[in-house]
C-alpha cells in the first residue's frame, strides 16, 4: 500500500511562500520605484540586478537538484542548458536593436563586421518573441532528452555520465567560440535596447524582469513540490537509492531518468532566458566547465533533497561571491573549492541538514 500524498507545503510552508511572494511583488518593487535613493530603505539598482541575478542562478540550482538530488545523477553539463536559453533570448533582443546598432543595419553588429550579408538560417524566427519562448523550451529540451535517451539507455551511470556531460558542455563551448557558428564568436551578444519594442535599460523593466523571475523560481519551486512528492518522485528516489530494486519491482527506469533530466534542463533553459536581459550579456563563457559545476556547488552547500536547500545555497554562494570578487578577487575560486570540500566532509545534507539537526536537538 502507497503512504498517503503529502501536502504540496506545511502551514510554515505555505506562510514563507506567501511572504517570498509579497516581497517579490510587492515590497521589492516599492522600495526600488518609490522610496526615494536617500531614504536607508530605499533598494537600489544594483541590487534589483544582483538578486535578479541571483535567482536566475537559483532556479538551476533547483534543477541541479530534481536530477541529483532526488535521482542521483550528478550532472557537470547544466551550464550548457541555461546558455542555451540565453543565446535564444540573445537573439530575439539582437534583432530588437535593429537599425540602432553601430553600423544602422538590419543586422546585428558582429555580422556587418564580418561581412555577413544575410542572416544564418538558425536565426529564421529569432525576431518572434512567441518562436522565442518556443525555442528557450524545444532547443534545451531536444538536446537533453537525445542526449540522455542515448546516455541513460547505454546505462552510462556515476562518474562515467559526469564526465560525458562535461564534455558535451566543453565541446559546445568550443563551437560557440567560432565566429562561422553566427554567434557572436568571443564577444557573444550585448548592447541590448529593447524587449517587445520597450527599452530595456528603464527602471520599470528592470523591475518587470525582476519580479517576471521571482515568480518564474516561485512557480518552479511549487512544480518541484508536487513532481517528488507524486508516486514519479517517489520512484524517483527509489531510483536513486537503489535502481536495481526498482528494475525488479517492474518499472523501467530510463524512462523515468530521461523525464526528470529533460525537465530539468528546460528549467535551466527558462533561467537563462531570465538572465540575460537583466545581465546584458551572453557569451560562450557562460558554457565553461567551471559554470556546471558551481550549480552543483550551490545544491551541495543548501543541501540536495531538500528544493529549498539549492535556492538557499545560491543565495548563500552567490552573495559570497559578490563580496569577495570585490574585496578579494584573487582568493575567490580557492574559497569555493574549500566551501564544497568543507560541505562534502562536514556537512553532507548542507546548510539545510544543519538546521535540521540543530532543530531536533532543540
Amino acid at each position: 500500500m502507497l503512504p498517503r500524498r503529502q501536502p504540496l507545503l506545511t502551514k510554515t510552508g505555505w506562510t514563507a511562500f506567501l511572504f517570498a511572494l509579497v516581497a517579490v511583488c510587492a515590497l521589492a518593487p516599492i522600495l526600488n520605484l518609490v522610496v526615494p535613493a536617500s531614504s536607508p530603505f530605499h533598494l537600489s539598482d544594483y541590487a534589483v540586478a544582483l538578486v535578479g541575478k541571483i535567482m536566475c542562478y537559483a532556479i538551476a540550482a533547483l534543477a541541479m537538484d530534481l536530477i541529483w538530488g532526488y535521482t542521483g545523477i550528478l550532472s557537470l553539463g547544466h551550464g550548457l542548458f541555461f546558455a542555451l536559453g540565453g543565446y535564444a533570448m540573445g537573439m530575439y533582443l539582437m534583432r530588437q536593436i535593429g537599425r540602432d546598432g553601430n553600423y544602422k543595419s538590419e543586422l546585428p553588429d558582429f555580422m556587418v563586421f564580418l561581412d555577413w550579408k544575410e542572416l544564418p538560417w538558425h536565426w529564421a524566427f529569432s525576431d518572434s518573441f512567441l518562436a522565442t519562448l518556443v525555442l528557450i523550451v524545444a532547443v534545451p529540451g531536444v538536446i537533453a532528452f537525445v542526449f540522455g535517451y542515448f546516455a541513460f539507455r547505454s546505462r552510462i551511470k556515476g562518474v562515467y555520465f559526469s564526465i560525458i556531460t562535461q564534455a558535451l558542455t566543453f565541446a559546445a563551448m568550443l563551437l560557440f567560440f567560432r565566429n562561422e557558428t553566427g554567434f557572436g564568436g568571443n564577444n557573444g551578444f550585448t548592447d541590448f535596447k529593447r524587449i517587445l519594442g520597450m527599452a530595456i535599460a528603464t527602471p520599470q523593466m528592470r523591475m518587470t524582469l525582476f519580479v517576471l523571475t521571482g515568480l518564474t523560481l516561485l512557480a518552479f519551486f511549487l512544480f518541484a513540490r508536487f513532481l517528488v512528492a507524486s508516486k514519479f518522485g517517489r520512484v524517483l528516489q527509489a531510483i536513486r537509492d537503489a535502481e536495481s530494486r526498482v528494475m525488479f519491482s517492474g518499472y523501467n527506469p530510463i524512462g523515468y531518468k530521461l523525464t526528470i533530466w529533460t525537465i530539468s534542463a528546460i528549467m535551466c533553459g527558462v533561467a537563462g532566458a531570465l538572465y540575460v536581459p537583466q545581465v546584458g550579456i551572453i557569451n560562450p563563457g557562460e558554457m565553461s566547465p567551471a559554470n556546471s559545476i558551481e550549480i552543483a556547488v550551490w545544491a551541495a552547500v543548501g543541501g540536495r533533497a531538500s528544493l529549498v536547500g539549492p535556492i538557499i545555497g545560491a543565495f548563500l554562494v552567490n552573495g559570497a561571491k559578490s563580496w569577495l570578487t570585490v574585496s578579494a578577487p584573487e582568493f575567490w575560486l580557492y574559497f569555493l573549492g574549500a566551501l564544497f570540500i568543507a560541505v562534502t566532509l562536514f556537512l553532507p545534507n548542507g546548510v539545510v541538514g544543519l538546521v535540521k539537526q540543530w532543530r531536533s536537538k532543540a
